[in-house]
């Protein structure tokens, strides 16, 4: 029960993920006193939202929590669920965060004072600062027509899928081909599943490319220091979808071309679906024209890079298209094909409806400037594109929470000052 009393502090972080405790870390050092509130576990995300066979789509190496780099011996592999999670829980014991689990925020709204009150289901609190680290995937995005499936079919979300001994014997529709829709096939297609794939408009990427991992050629390209202020897209970035490539065995590149010679089904984007049918839209072979463009042009950057500064690296043979649909299925009978599964992996919305203050636009992100809101003292951290490409990863969150942690000083010894000269 919520007490009607309020604890006051400087800073309240909500969410215990990497970007939640990164800025938990940075505070710390600045002997700021702030609180860490978790719904769950702290890295519930890692430890419950991954398939069994989850592991980092780019290499260890870039996992660069503040002053907590990977130091492990293997910096060019991708770390499975367990070991991502093992370093989360090594970097907390290095620091010992004022992490409160289990704690629910039901609401976060600003008193005339310019304090925030942040509720929970525990305790509510009185905070000067507030930084919102909860993550954006609360919600799965399920079409409203997967009501109208037949109740046979068994559904369910990337989130919850864990492996293929989880689904019913039987053919699987996996609808969505970024990161996690590709992955997935794939697991199922190694455990000898039969998989069709409803194919959206997702770009794909080069794994290993003229001796290195793409990342590696990226990342001294200083590709991965770009700012959302800088890049060419602007806003519209945060539309973007994350390429998708894999770092299962090792790591490699995923050609759905090749899955599609090797078996896989590919179907256009799912337009709808009622009782034992599916449909989809004609752009399955545009979408895979547009896929391979972006995978093209990451290499011709590549090339371009390396013929400028003069790096002896090796060649690669041009890249060739190895299939292509000769005609687009519009529908799937789920009985004709014995289809029992369905993979929703279309992405996930956040869920701030427990945020009252005004900081979110008409389509409900929020509004900022690299985490920093016009509402005095309330931060963002931990979102994809916060100020550049790394802000919603290992990579960049530490450089984020930093920058952060500097403004929260700055208005935290103001506050003082003013205390001071009241009192």
């Amino acid at each position: 029960m919520t007490s009607n009393t309020y604890v006051s502090i400087p800073v309240v972080i909500v969410g215990g993920g990497q970007a939640g405790l990164s800025a938990s870390y940075c505070l710390r050092k600045k002997n700021i006193e702030h609180v860490v509130l978790e719904r769950y576990r702290f890295a519930h995300q890692w430890r419950e939202n991954r398939w069994d066979s989850f592991c980092l789509v780019t290499p260890n190496w870039q996992c660069k929590l503040p002053d907590f780099p990977y130091t492990g011996n293997d910096p060019h592999g991708f770390m499975l669920k367990d070991e991502i999670v093992e370093y989360l829980e090594a970097f907390v014991r290095s620091f010992d965060p004022p992490l409160k689990e289990g704690v629910t925020v039901t609401e976060v709204s600003r008193r005339d004072d310019g304090r925030f009150v942040v509720c929970t289901n525990e305790q509510n609190y009185l905070a000067e600062q507030v930084v919102i680290a909860s993550g954006g995937y609360d919600i799965p995005i399920i079409p409203s027509f997967a009501e109208e499936i037949d109740p046979s079919i068994f559904q369910i979300q990337a989130g919850d899928y864990k492996s293929p001994a989880q689904l019913p014997e039987g053919n699987v529709l996996v609808v969505g081909a970024g990161q996690s829709g590709v992955q997935i096939m794939e697991d199922l297609k190694l455990a000898g599943r039969k998989v069709h794939l409803a194919v959206g408009p997702a770009p794909r990427a080069p794994r290993m490319y003229r001796g290195r991992d793409a990342t590696d050629w990226l990342y001294d390209m200083g590709h991965y220091d770009l700012t959302m202020r800088d890049h060419p897209q602007g806003e519209a970035v945060h539309e973007k979808t994350n390429h998708y490539l894999t770092g299962r065995d090792g790591g490699h590149e995923i050609d759905l071309r090749k899955f599609a010679l090797d078996g896989v089904t590919l179907y256009g984007s799912l337009s709808g679906a009622s009782g034992s049918e599916a449909v989809f839209a004609q752009d399955l072979e545009k979408n895979l024209d547009d896929a391979d463009e972006s995978y093209v042009g990451i290499r011709k950057a590549i090339d371009d890079y390396i013929a400028t500064n003069g790096i002896d690296a090796p060649e690669e043979k041009p890249f060739e298209k190895v299939w292509r649909p000769e005609q687009e299925p519009s529908q799937l009978d789920f009985d004709r094909q014995n289809i029992t599964s369905l993979v929703w992996a279309i992405g996930f919305r956040p869920d701030y409806s427990w945020l009252k203050v005004d900081v979110l636009n008409a389509r409900g992100r929020p509004i900022y400037d690299r985490g920093v809101c016009t509402v005095k003292g309330l931060y963002f951290l931990g979102l994809g594109w916060l100020n550049t490409w790394g802000s919603g990863r290992f990579l960049g969150v530490g450089d984020d929470a930093q920058y952060l942690s500097e403004q929260i000083e700055t208005l935290h010894e103001t506050n003082r000052a003013t205390l001071s000269k009241v009192s």
